[in-house]
């Protein structure tokens, strides 16, 4: 049996102003046409469909379109809702979606409702254990919410999250191919930065343990970067289609083929999707600006310039768009900075307040933050906590 492997998909995200719906319309245009060059028996895609719960008409349009071409091409699909995906409008698109041979799960649910997909194909029984994120202010109980600490909860979530997995794995049988699809985090794995931080960290970065062994195959969506994940049976993160924000500049993007066998590891193979928008970030000093900007004018995709300053520089955005008009982001850096970056304990990657509105800033208005207000937010911030303790 052949299968592909993808998620992460973003529809409707927004980067700056630009809309990068096209770009991921043209990656699943060709993602389409590789899953009938190939044959694929079913295409499972682990969730992040759309970048918004409310997602626009635009999104849902081209989202649909891929659908009507694999239902068009006899593949059936499998789908599970991520964290920027609604569980509630998957659940209820479920009966309309299954008219076109989609079948959706927007919440998580046991096997025996539901929680497991099985599908007759032409090479033979396919069951696909489905594990849609699960948000901790569903999966826990309202007492384990209000009356447990942090590490309380996240032993309860992770027993949850267990539980649920093994009785998936459950309905496995031995003359089928047997698939585990989640989407979650597992502890260790890489991050790309474009991620949720709060949904990839903490209590909802799961161990390998939580994983049962009856599986042949385990499709992971979430996390952008494209990886493996070392554990006894072939587990694998699809990343997103896209490079969708530049935490993912100059990565490979792409999906996985996988042929699998009854009773047999998956034999995994990552096939490439070229970005039709690359995504490149630009570092320099004040000096070599103009020489380095020259020598990207003619990046096909979008730029995001750094800038070395020692003190603020009037107009620096208006410079580099003059030559490099398709520069989404331009920030400048000072020696004196505030260090933002999120910072690690334990190797544990730690929520980061300041880097979250830094980010939020920049992502979402397209603009960058100058010291003084990030000074004043870290003082704010500090007052909060004062307050709360």
């Amino acid at each position: 049996m052949r299968l592909i492997h993808t998620a992460d998909w973003h529809l409707g995200r927004i980067l700056g102003s630009k809309d990068r719906t096209p770009e991921i319309e043209f990656a699943l245009n060709e993602l389409l046409n590789q899953a009938k060059a190939y044959e694929v028996d079913t295409v499972l895609v682990a969730g992040d469909i759309f970048d918004q719960t409310n997602p626009s008409i635009e999104a849902e349009r081209v989202a649909y379109q891929f659908f009507y071409g694999l239902q068009a091409a006899k593949i059936p699909a499998i789908v599970i809702a991520g964290n920027h995906d609604s569980a509630t409008r998957f659940d209820s698109l479920a009966n309309l979606l299954s008219l076109a041979n989609v079948h959706i799960l927007g919440k998580p649910r046991l096997a025996k409702e539901g929680g497991v997909v099985t599908l007759n194909t032409a090479n033979g029984k396919l069951r696909v254990g489905a594990m849609p994120f699960a948000n901790e202010r569903r999966l826990l109980t309202p007492d384990a919410l209000w009356n447990q600490d942090e590490e309380q909860q996240l032993q309860n979530y992770q027993e949850t999250l267990t539980y649920i997995l093994s009785d998936l794995a459950s309905a496995f049988k031995e003359d089928s191919i047997n698939i585990l699809m989640a989407h979650l985090t597992i502890y260790g794995t890489q991050l790309a930065d474009s991620e949720r931080t709060f949904h990839s960290q903490g209590i909802y970065a799961i161990s390998e343990q939580s994983f049962p062994s009856e599986a042949q195959y385990i499709a992971l969506g979430h996390l952008h970067r494209t990886q493996s994940v070392k554990m006894a049976i072939p587990t694998y993160y699809a990343g997103s289609l896209i490079q969708v924000d530049f935490g993912e500049a100059e990565e490979e993007k792409g999906f996985y083929l996988i042929e699998v066998e009854p009773g047999e590891p998956a034999k995994v193979e990552f096939q490439s999707i070229p970005c039709q928008k690359p995504l490149k970030e630009i570092c320099c000093d004040l000096e070599d600006l103009e020489e380095e900007l020259a020598e990207n004018c003619e990046h096909p995709g979008y730029l995001k310039v750094i800038v070395d300053l020692q003190t603020p520089e009037v107009g620096l955005a208006n410079r580099v768009r003059k030559i490099c008009p398709q520069t989404i982001f331009v920030e400048s850096r000072y020696p004196e900075a505030i260090q933002t970056a999120c910072q690690s304990q334990n190797g544990k990657k730690l929520f980061n307040p300041v880097e979250e509105y830094r980010s939020y800033y920049q992502n979402r208005l397209g603009s960058t933050l100058s010291p003084s207000v990030l000074t004043k937010f870290k003082e704010l911030y500090k007052d909060m906590q004062n307050e709360t303790h």
